[in-house]
């Protein structure tokens, strides 16, 4: 059975840590387009594991996962402040190398030859003519 309060709490600590990334002087995060794709947190609420994405590839997204978990005080404070919870979740920072996947595979895609299948197509349309 799904429990609509921690969906309802992943996004709201989503939108709050999202919002929280622009305060961060550490250049690790600052300086990069820093982006929270997601937060799962547990259902006794003790961690939350948060998905990072950062333009500039995958040592990148390291490197700005690495400044957010040396800021995790600060977003935990953030939290806090922000949202009502009894206790405050530990944050997992993960990094999201989704986008840079998903690029991968559409550029494999494109690259493809022609489906054999769209050849014979063709070959029945210029026996009709």
């Amino acid at each position: 059975m799904p429990n609509f309060n921690i969906k309802r709490l992943n996004e709201d600590i989503r939108r709050e840590l999202s919002s929280a990334v622009s305060g961060v002087k550490d250049p690790r995060v600052s300086e990069g387009f820093v982006t929270i794709t997601g937060c799962e947190l547990t259902n006794d609420m003790s961690y939350c594991k948060v998905r990072v994405a950062c333009m500039g590839g995958e040592q990148r997204t390291a490197k700005a996962v690495e400044g957010m978990n040396a800021a995790a005080g600060y977003f935990k404070r953030q939290i806090a402040a922000r949202i009502r919870m009894r206790k405050i979740p530990e944050l997992i920072f993960q990094p999201d190398n989704s986008l840079e996947y998903s690029e991968h595979i559409e550029d494999i895609i494109a690259h493809l030859p022609p489906h054999v299948s769209d050849s014979r197509e063709e070959k029945e349309d210029s026996d009709e003519d």
